[in-house]
């Protein structure tokens, strides 16, 4: 048995151990070459790679079903490297009003580089076929969708795609790979906010991008041009909450179920959005892309104004209100004031959001502790 400097005497820790080298020493020229020309597993500088950071990778990219995965710095910065690795001047790209409000941010910067954008409400999927141009050359959808949870047919989207041999980026952050896999669907990589449901605990920021090998490498030269390498200490954090990765999505999946089922009957809630609810416009194709649940995630209108709204959140005792989604502790928050504050306010409520639209992720609390919150805030209005 070869020894691992790490482990030297074969009994291998339960927990990838943290290295925080940002060098390392060659054993030899020729293990430099072997290195720098990619013959054998090695690493040489912290922005080339890391080994615990390509120990959670490798994982992730299991959960997806993907033959590797990238990690980086966060979610927009994971998404940002899909965009600069991809797209050119001249290009065109497709993307949904219904993904997280940054990307507004980032299209005006990709509009400056000459890439050319056209924005899609999450409804009008079935009619993509009108917006590709010969020069599209990405399309990138959130399904579930940011915030309301909307639904995009994968399958169908790659179909149409496909005419133009552009590519299909699916963000599965709402989803996680335990309800939903794009690739297996269709899609050319998929990418998640790891702050969310794959780290859970609230405690750290990663991007992560799965697909296939050839992809990797691709985006691996982007990362490492531009410096966006994950830190050690981070990636460590995201591999325990893999760890419970699986328990938590389906306890966030079941309260989100049953706090939607008694939102959709409350005389306050306007509206409700939530791919589990039977009368919800994507039910039918989320039974067929989805699978064991619906996420974590819904969103609903609290009673006439943004006000009334206000007034429900300060009511509520054990849902904290708070932006991200995907944790351990239940949270909520308004869209309009806070994940789409990037986006002027005439975009903001352009596909759907109201000024008194709530977001609310589920956490792992228990169920009654959650209902008698929202019972609570509901009536105290």
């Amino acid at each position: 048995m070869t020894k691992d400097p790490l482990t030297p005497y074969g009994n291998r820790p339960m927990v990838t151990p943290i290295v925080n080298a940002v060098n390392y020493e060659y054993g030899s020229f020729e293990v430099l070459r072997q290195i720098t020309d990619g013959e054998i597993d090695g690493y040489t500088y912290h922005r080339d790679d890391n080994p615990t950071v390509r120990a959670v990778e490798k994982k992730i990219a299991a959960m997806e079903e993907a033959e590797d995965c990238i990690i980086c710095t966060s979610g927009m910065a994971a998404c940002t490297m899909i965009y600069l690795t991809y797209l050119s001047a001249g290009d065109h790209m497709i993307i949904f009003h219904d993904v997280y409000g940054a990307h507004y941010k980032v299209s005006l910067i990709l509009e400056r580089l000459g890439v050319s954008i056209t924005w899609l409400d999450a409804s009008q999927t079935g009619n993509i076929k009108d917006y590709i141009k010969s020069n599209t050359k990405m399309i990138f959808c959130e399904t579930p969708s940011n915030p309301l949870c909307k639904i995009i047919d994968i399958t169908a989207l790659c179909r149409q795609a496909d005419r133009v041999n552009a590519m299909v980026i699916v963000d599965n952050t709402f989803a996680t790979p335990y309800h939903q896999k794009p690739l297996l669907l269709g899609a050319d990589l998929v990418v998640h906010s790891a702050t969310k449901g794959l780290g859970g605990h609230n405690d750290l920021m990663a991007g992560a991008i799965a697909g296939s090998k050839s992809h990797y490498n691709e985006l691996w030269f982007t990362r490492q041009a531009i410096g966006t390498t994950h830190d050690a200490y981070s990636a460590s954090l995201l591999e325990r909450g893999l760890k419970t990765f699986e328990l938590r999505a389906e306890k966030m999946a079941n309260n989100a179920m049953a706090m939607a089922k008694y939102l959709a009957e409350h005389p306050r809630i306007s509206r409700i959005h939530y791919p589990g609810l039977p009368a919800d416009p994507g039910h039918k194709l989320a039974l067929k892309q989805m699978q064991k649940g619906f996420g974590g995630v819904l969103a609903f209108d609290v009673g006439k104004n943004q006000e009334d709204a206000k007034k429900f959140i300060n009511n509520l005792r054990i849902i904290f209100h708070a932006v991200s989604l995907g944790a351990t502790e239940s949270l909520i928050c308004i869209p309009y004031l806070t994940t789409m504050l990037y986006l002027p306010p005439e975009r903001r409520t352009g596909f759907g959001v109201g000024t008194n639209t709530v977001r609310l992720s589920a956490g792992i609390e228990k169920e009654g502790l959650l209902l008698e919150d929202l019972e609570r805030a509901l009536h105290d209005f």
